[in-house]
């Protein structure tokens, strides 16, 4: 079949499903229920990729600046573009100029929960505590993400635990 003007791949092809099936969630069930839905797959996936670095790096625990490499690499390793800003013992703090979900991530903030839960995941597993606050993102039009890992109690974000 001529492929003229046709352009989607498997990478538009997935983006493109999970953009939809985080609208088809939010019309449903609206969007904090969408948000914990996706926040659960986040945490299934943070488990995962945690158990993955540990094993690679040889750790039984990360400390917190490998906690910070980590939340790095992994978005890198699909694309998107987050860099550390600073490590304090109180929390990491990220920015992030590329999602990726790319253009898709769009008016959909329920996907940011995926970062949440696996940044959570991650450094709640690691560290004991982590409260994640999603201070700006693509998916609200910001011009990119500004993400705090707190590794302190205290108000706002999501929680999580070890």
């Amino acid at each position: 079949m001529p492929a003229a003007g046709i352009t989607r791949d498997r990478d538009q092809f997935l983006r493109e499903l999970v953009r939809e099936l985080a609208i088809v969630l939010e019309d449903t069930v609206g969007l904090e229920e969408a948000e914990g839905f996706i926040s659960t797959v986040g945490n299934r996936i943070g488990r995962m990729m945690d158990a993955d670095y540990r094993r690679a790096m040889q750790e039984d625990e990360l400390a917190i600046e490998q906690v910070a490499r980590v939340l790095v690499d992994l978005k890198a390793r699909i694309e998107g573009g987050f860099e550390i800003e600073r490590i304090t013992p109180m929390a990491i703090f990220l920015h992030n100029t590329r999602c990726p979900f790319g253009a898709y991530v769009e008016g959909r903030h329920s996907l940011c929960m995926m970062t949440s839960s696996v940044f959570g995941r991650i450094a709640a597993a690691n560290l004991g505590y982590a409260r994640v606050v999603l201070e700006e993102t693509i998916a609200a039009g910001d011009g990119g993400c500004r993400v705090v890992v707190h590794l302190k109690e205290g108000e706002g974000g999501r929680e999580y635990y070890s």
